[in-house]
């Protein structure tokens, strides 16, 4: 049995949905220049071998200083290409602070903001239940 090669792994990319007082945190990307300037949930890259909530929460307090923890799953998967995947979770702050590391900006947004916001286009599919989980929050 051979080992498949790196070029064939599926990777998943973990993305963040964190909502405090009824209002989301998104970030700005930097980069890559077709998607600099354009708002994201943060995340990252599932390293090999890391599960998809420790690869998020490692990903925030990288990109945000925030310690988090991930609750459940939030929207459908999100083919990026034939070997990504992206996925959404929601999380809830445990502490640190909350600051651009990574990005361009931060910013909290309520659902009502949530269509006017120039999403990278894979976001975009969330933001139903994006809308949902914030109207939830603040019942």
């Amino acid at each position: 049995m051979t080992r498949a090669d790196d070029s064939t792994r599926q990777v998943v990319v973990v993305a963040g949905a964190l909502i405090l007082d009824g209002s989301l945190l998104i970030a700005q990307r930097d980069r890559p220049p077709e998607l600099a300037g354009l708002w994201e949930l943060p995340g990252g890259k599932v390293a090999p071998g890391e599960s998809e909530s420790a690869a998020l929460a490692r990903e925030l307090r990288e990109e945000l200083g925030v310690d988090v923890d991930v609750h459940g799953r939030i929207g459908a998967d999100i083919e990026l290409t034939e070997t990504m995947t992206l996925k959404a979770y929601l999380v809830r702050r445990t502490g640190g602070p909350v600051e651009a590391r990574d990005h361009r900006a931060i910013r909290w947004v309520t659902a009502d903001e949530l269509p006017e916001i120039a999403w990278v286009p894979a976001d975009r599919a969330w933001l139903t239940e994006l809308t949902i989980a914030l109207l939830a929050a603040r019942a």
